[in-house]
């Protein structure tokens, strides 16, 4: 089964990187309550305005980062 990622929607690079990988990448606003994991920006300290959201899906910050090293990150925190 694949993994779910879901992205900040300016995070198109990573989104083709993902893909490629084989993960299966959805909209964070749409899918980050059943996401494995969660790549945001970075940018934006109250992502989409939800402070109070809970998850156990790993937050990567993309911020600063290429693609290959947000693979690699979650590579090691995924399994």
């Amino acid at each position: 089964m694949k993994k779910i990622i879901a992205i900040e929607d300016n995070l198109s690079p990573f989104e083709r990187a993902l893909r490629k990988e084989g993960y299966e990448v959805k909209s964070l606003k749409e899918g980050w309550r059943e996401a494995d994991a969660i790549i945001v920006s970075g940018q934006d300290d109250n992502l989409m305005g939800m402070q109070e959201i809970q998850t156990r899906a790993p937050i990567i910050s993309a911020e600063g980062r290429t693609p290959e090293q947000i693979l690699v990150d979650l590579k090691r925190r995924l399994g």
